[in-house]
C-alpha cells in the first residue's frame, strides 16, 4: 500500500506547524551586522586608504615609491655599471 500525501504551505506555515522557532529576526540582526562589517572594511580597502597606510609606515616611502615609478619610467638617470665606456 502506498499513500502520498501533499501539503501546500509556506515554509513559515511547515515551521509554524512543527513547533520551529522564528528565525528571521536573528537572521537580519546577523545579516545587518555582517553588511555593516563588510561596508567598514571596503572603506579600509580603498585605494586611497591603502596608499595612505602604506605612506605612514616610513616616512621615505613616498620617496622610494617615486624612485621606483621613475625607474619603471626609464625616466631615472642610468647608473654608473649600466654606462658604456
Amino acid at each position: 500500500m502506498k499513500v502520498n500525501i501533499e501539503i501546500d504551505c509556506t515554509p513559515l506555515e511547515a515551521r509554524q506547524f512543527f513547533g520551529f522557532p522564528d528565525v528571521a529576526p536573528m537572521q537580519t540582526a546577523v545579516m545587518d551586522k555582517l553588511q555593516q562589517q563588510m561596508m567598514t572594511n571596503i572603506e579600509k580597502m580603498s585605494p586611497e586608504a591603502l596608499i595612505q597606510s602604506w605612506l605612514t609606515f616610513d616616512p621615505k616611502l613616498a620617496e622610494r615609491f617615486q624612485d621606483m615609478f621613475v625607474t619603471m619610467a626609464g625616466l631615472g638617470s642610468s647608473r654608473p655599471n649600466d654606462k658604456k665606456k
